[in-house]
């Protein structure tokens, strides 16, 4: 972890901070108090449990799309580590682009070689991006009208990060299944941007593109052959899914107030959507404002939504930061790959 690290860290936490402290100055102190004494204990651990749980998921991904008959076996820390520190360095870098870095890192650390390491980092976006591309269109098919009806502000900023995320998406997704028709519409589109931009640097940008598109392509038909582990990363998937987005649902419970699992989730997975074009570490001053201003559908008391807000982002964000510094320090014992006879 080096200075940039740190620096990106103390972002987060010093919005993160003056963002809450903003709001705990308009909030009396005593009734934040008397309403923090009020939580339900039981689900205050439910939603830790299940942010671990999420954590658990993703390793158990890596552990599937890893495991190979005939080698010796790693650690589950050595595999617990890499989500948690992905979360640390998702959460402290602009547009969590330290993420999928750290976790080639951790791999290496634990006695993957990086090639194959890279390959199983592969298959698992893969795997991700296509189970978020269905969580995100149905999000806006069943749910933006809440947005669009309430916030319309907000909306239009929603909608951009979506059509950001579906986009990527679907640029995937071509590759896997329109290998020839990707290559020459890149192709196509970079002769185009050669006529306005530095010919030198078009072919920099058509050289690097086309090998992601090879390496995507490769992964994808790899990941096509193996069924079995593609049916069972899917199905983890989608309950890495299913727990990270029932964080906020599980506060409000831990609230005391009853909201629909459905709408409260829908409204998540939009902040979420929000979150992805907020080019700050952690989206920090993004994340808190559009939790604020969707949950006060929920929330008709400020002490609460404060309070909220709090509990999610400490949940979401501080936590996994907490355990994601854990990751990093106490590393696992190498493994080599040793044939067992």
């Amino acid at each position: 972890m080096n200075k940039k690290h740190f620096i990106g860290m103390l972002v987060v936490l010093l919005i993160s901070g003056f963002v809450i402290w903003q709001e705990l100055r308009k909030t009396p102190i005593k009734e934040l108090w008397a309403a923090g004494k009020k939580l339900n204990i039981t689900f205050l651990l439910l939603v830790l449990f299940v942010m671990i749980l999420s954590y658990v998921c993703e390793a158990a991904i890596i552990w599937i799309l890893e495991h190979k008959k005939g080698e010796v076996h790693r650690s589950a820390w050595s595999f617990f580590r890499i989500p948690i520190i992905q979360a640390l360095f998702n959460a402290i870098t602009p547009l969590s682009t330290g993420g999928q870095p750290s976790q080639l890192v951790a791999m290496i650390q634990m006695g993957i070689e990086g090639g194959r390491a890279t390959s199983i980092l592969l298959m698992k976006f893969i795997i991700y991006q296509i189970c978020v591309l269905f969580a995100y269109v149905s999000t806006i098919i069943f749910g933006f009208h809440m947005v669009v009806t309430k916030f319309s502000g907000l909306a239009l900023f929603i909608l951009f990060g979506f059509v950001l995320h579906v986009s990527s998406i679907i640029f995937l997704l071509a590759i896997m299944f329109a290998y020839h028709w990707t290559k020459n519409t890149t192709n196509w589109l970079m002769n185009i941007l050669e006529k306005f931009i530095n010919k030198n640097t078009v072919e920099k940008w058509r050289k690097n593109i086309m090998e992601k598109i090879e390496t995507f392509y490769a992964e994808g038909q790899h990941l096509k052959r193996e069924k079995k582990k593609l049916l069972g990363a899917s199905i983890l998937t989608v309950g890495q899914l299913l727990c990270f987005y029932s964080i906020p649902y599980l506060i409000l419970l831990a609230l005391n107030l009853t909201p629909s699992w459905l709408e409260v989730t829908q409204m998540n997975i939009m902040i979420i959507m929000f979150m992805a074009i907020v080019p700050i570490p952690g989206a920090s001053g993004g994340a808190e404002f559009s939790f604020q201003t969707l949950f006060s559908t929920f929330i008709h008391s400020n002490i609460l939504l404060t309070l909220g807000m709090f509990l999610w982002r400490f949940t979401t964000y501080f936590f996994g930061m907490i355990l994601g510094i854990f990751g990093w320090l106490f590393k696992p014992k190498k493994v080599k790959v040793i044939k067992i006879p």
